[in-house]
């Protein structure tokens, strides 16, 4: 059972990967990725992005980012799941880590900005293992709560808001 579902989901993200001609997403110049990278694919998320009420200085509190948690979907099959790190890992083992390059506001009011992140392998072979770098965009949801409700009070307190997002992911060519 295991095996079919691990096969199952390689299947899926092998099949985004493969798409002929994929329509490459209007995106700012600084999120383009390099001339020696092609698109793979591109995997949809839905889940929270997750902050935290901390003091910043002088008993002036900010909300602060924590980490993503999100599942990762291809055609509406779930692949994987995208995490603290950051990390996205496939149902088959593979994942990779990725690092910001470059940002830009989302284009739609209370969205999380846009990102270019670089990224490697650190896991073992499978369908995310060739990936280079990855875009997320397309992203609705997930900006922290409005700084009045991050308080003395309550420093500590933790808040996950919903979002939605599309991770475009690259390749060598």
């Amino acid at each position: 059972m295991k095996r079919t579902a691990t096969l199952s989901a390689l299947l899926l993200i092998a099949a985004a990967c493969a798409i002929a001609n994929p329509s490459t997403p209007q995106v700012p110049d600084n999120l383009k990725p390099g001339a020696d990278e092609a698109m793979l694919g591109v995997v949809s998320a839905r889940g929270v992005q997750i902050y935290e009420c901390r003091v910043k200085s002088d008993d002036a509190t900010e909300w602060a980012f924590v980490a993503p948690e999100a599942e990762l979907f291809v055609d509406g099959k779930r692949i994987g799941t995208h995490y603290a790190g950051p990390q996205w890992e496939s149902f088959d083992g593979s994942k990779v880590a990725g690092v910001v390059k470059a940002r830009a506001e989302a284009p739609q009011a209370g969205a999380i900005p846009w990102l270019l992140l670089a990224t490697k392998s650190v896991g073992p072979e499978g369908a995310l293992a060739r990936v280079t770098s990855i875009q997320r965009i397309n992203t609705q949801g997930g900006s922290a709560p409005a700084a009045s409700e991050c308080t003395v009070a309550s420093v500590g307190k933790r808040v996950r808001i919903a979002y939605t997002a599309d991770y475009v992911m690259f390749g060598s060519r």
